[in-house]
């Protein structure tokens, strides 16, 4: 793939300041920072690029081999691009100190967390709420989240002065490690709160609402903002990732929005017809006409009687599938019509291989 110019990118002139450029990545990282555009991948893909640019434009050697050489030169100095946002963390803690409204961060939130929810059909199917109680860290009530002891902030590291990076340059090469004395924290914290010891969280219990829309499948997803993990020294919380795991109902059975079921029928319901009533998911019965001459394996569909679609699209069907079921103990009663029936179709029960050879060559 082509990659696109620097300068366009950041919509700057090739002789920018580096003020203008620092100012240009900023709005660009606000603009399509992916906690602002959770569900678009175009905005994504625009942060990662802007992030590449800023990367080789606030460098003045990397900027001004990309000058001379372009993309193509950038390869032999051991820049590869975007890796992460995590990259973007550690290598712009300026620019988003000042985004976010503080020092350098280690990372955007805290941790999320997982929870396996287990649903009944019907819950599934029409959704719910349920309650659940979680243990999670949280911000500690007594600092703040800060992890400083209540009058005693935290100090700027003296080491990194700031960035959490230790940053050492020899020819072409700028290499960074996480300052040792801050552990990439970017400050330090002199005197730490007596409650949570300066780690800014405590671990807590708390109740958790999770509404359940109708529709939902094996493996669906849910994910509640802001309910995972307290990030450290005041960083927003992660989020909870709800994964649901649908139970078997010992009737119906789903394949996406449409619900099957198997309906047993008896030979003279088959050749007859019958009006027979059939079980719906909402627990409600349907009166259905079944025709003469049903063979086994036939289907029968209810427009409208299956799963609300997640994206609010209607409902599928509900199928349901005829078996003629023959029976395994008959009465004399019933043998003798049977066999009136066989001789009046003109299929003997007992036929001889002579006479079904006869047939195959006729």
């Amino acid at each position: 793939m082509v990659k696109r110019d620097y300068y366009e990118i950041l919509d700057v002139s090739r002789n920018a300041s580096e003020t203008e450029i620092k100012k240009a990545y900023r709005q660009q990282a606000i603009k399509f920072h992916p906690d602002k555009n959770p569900d678009d991948k175009n905005a994504e893909e625009k942060f990662k690029e802007a992030s590449e640019a800023y990367d080789v434009l606030k460098d003045p050697e990397k900027r001004r081999i990309y000058d001379q050489f372009g993309h193509e030169g950038l390869k032999g100095t051991g820049f590869t691009g975007f890796h992460g946002f995590d990259d973007i963390f550690s290598a712009f803690g300026d620019v988003f100190g000042d985004f976010f409204g503080g020092g350098p961060r280690r990372g955007r939130s805290g941790n999320d967390l997982r929870l396996d929810l287990a649903v009944s059909f019907e819950e599934a199917v029409f959704g719910t709420r349920r309650e659940v109680d979680i243990t999670k860290h949280a911000d500690c009530t007594t600092c703040k989240g800060t992890g400083a002891k209540p009058g005693h902030g935290p100090k700027v590291c003296g080491t990194c002065r700031g960035t959490g990076q230790v940053i050492r340059t020899q020819g072409f090469f700028t290499m960074s490690s996480p300052c040792n004395d801050c552990h990439g924290a970017g400050q330090v914290i002199t005197h730490p709160c007596s409650a949570c010891h300066g780690e800014g969280r405590v671990l807590e219990k708390k109740k958790v609402v999770i509404n359940i829309p109708a529709g939902v499948d094996e493996g669906s997803r849910l994910r509640l903002r802001g309910e995972g993990e307290a990030g450290p020294q005041g960083l927003p919380p992660g989020d909870l990732y709800v994964f649901l795991h649908v139970e078997a109902h010992d009737f119906f059975h789903r394949d996406g929005t449409d619900v099957y079921c198997r309906l047993k029928i008896s030979f003279s319901q088959a050749a007859l017809g019958a009006d027979m009533e059939v079980p719906l998911i909402d627990g409600k019965t349907r009166v259905i006409n079944i025709p003469a001459g049903t063979q086994s394996g036939e289907t029968y569909r209810i427009p409208g009687g299956g799963v609300s679609n997640l994206r609010g699209h209607g409902r599928g069907d509900q199928i349901i599938q005829l078996i003629v079921e023959t029976p395994k103990h008959l009465s004399k009663r019933q043998k003798e019509l049977l066999h009136e029936l066989a001789e009046i179709d003109g299929k003997p029960v007992k036929e001889t291989l002579k006479g079904f050879f006869q047939k195959l060559m006729e």
